[in-house]
């Protein structure tokens, strides 16, 4: 975990184990896999485009996968523009419950689950889904940050993990963080939710997680054959990610303008969009708190925040100053039990914000 205050890390601390079978201690330096967490770097990565006008934010995504044309459920077939994946608003599906059964016929990938499943295959699959509603009506958290890497891939003439280095982690100097993990047997093992204590993953694994269900398969990582999943696909450590973090905090700097730095940081959601969580809608890489009145949180309004499945969770409060990176080797607990939340509080009573 790392707690920054005003740009400067005041607090750093590595507990339990990294592999408990193998009494392996968790380091400040240990690799986990990253889960959602991917998905801001991934955003990052196409405002850059974005601004150097190799993407357009409002251009249909045909243009750089023209068969990529799902169906809504009366049959037409909107445009999805770049806006609709940077905001989750494309109407598009993640499978873990209503389309559960159809993701699971057609073989489609979570960028969690299914190594060896390209992204050729994956776009055909996922294009067979019905959209949930038409683009720009609607938020749902989804693949959309998956099929953004291929727009990426397409609009930079260039592999996803190539366009990422060369736009984020190179600049940030971000060592660890990639899609490929140099030795995945030094990564954290992952464990899972049970009673009475977590057990380790099994590869493929399923957890519940609200009426739903999510499949995970960590060796996924390890296969070059697997697409590189923009929304979950890869690896970093907390004190990258940090990084990663304080660089949109102050502005964008060396990898965003301040202009596109912002996209990510504020509402970006249509009227037409309901956020299902009260007080919060959504940036471009992560929900953003509008109004604290009507929710049970110490966070100050403008304060932006996310989550990654494998067990990790953020937050940066601009108004404080205040950046926060938890990351943990135990899903869902280290993202959406009552750790994330008891540590928020935490930190917020440590510094006489309660």
């Amino acid at each position: 975990m790392q707690i920054s205050v005003e740009g400067s890390l005041v607090y750093a601390r590595a507990a339990g184990a990294a592999d408990r079978e193998q009494s392996r201690p968790m380091r400040e330096n240990t690799i986990f896999r990253m889960a959602s967490l991917t998905k801001p770097i991934v955003s990052a990565a196409a405002l850059a485009l974005v601004a150097k006008r190799l993407l357009a934010l409002d251009e249909p995504i045909t243009t750089w996968l023209p068969s990529f044309r799902p169906r809504t459920k009366s049959g037409k077939r909107p445009d999805i523009c770049v806006r609709h994946l940077l905001t989750h608003t494309a109407g598009l599906d993640y499978g873990f419950d209503e389309f559960r059964d159809l993701f699971l016929d057609l073989g489609i990938g979570n960028g969690l689950d299914r190594p060896g499943l390209g992204f050729n295959d994956q776009l055909a699959r996922l294009a067979e889904v019905p959209l949930k509603f038409d683009p720009g009506h609607g938020w749902g958290y989804s693949l959309s940050t998956d099929v953004l890497g291929a727009v990426i891939a397409e609009a930079a003439t260039a592999v996803l993990p190539d366009v990422v280095k060369q736009h984020v982690t190179l600049p940030l100097k971000m060592r660890d963080t990639t899609f490929w993990p140099r030795d995945a047997d030094a990564l954290a093992v992952p464990y899972a939710d049970a009673v009475p204590r977590p057990v380790r993953m099994s590869d493929p694994h399923e957890l519940p997680i609200g009426g739903g269900r999510v499949r995970f398969s960590p060796s996924r990582v390890s296969n070059p054959d697997s697409f590189p999943s923009g929304g979950a696909g890869m690896v970093g450590t907390a004190s990258d990610f940090m990084t990663f973090l304080e660089a949109i905090r102050l502005g964008g700097s060396p990898i965003l303008d301040p202009v596109h730095a912002a996209l990510m940081t504020t509402d970006q959601l249509p009227e037409a969009a309901d956020f299902p969580e009260a007080g919060w809608r959504f940036g471009m890489g992560g929900a953003v708190l509008c109004d604290p009145t009507v929710t049970r949180t110490p966070h100050d309004t403008g304060t932006w925040r996310w989550s990654g499945g494998y067990g990790h969770d953020w937050f940066v409060n601009p108004r404080r100053a205040l950046t926060v990176v938890s990351m943990t080797n135990t899903a869902f607990e280290g993202s959406d039990g009552a750790f994330p939340l008891n540590l928020r509080d935490a930190i917020y009573y440590a510094l006489g914000c309660s």
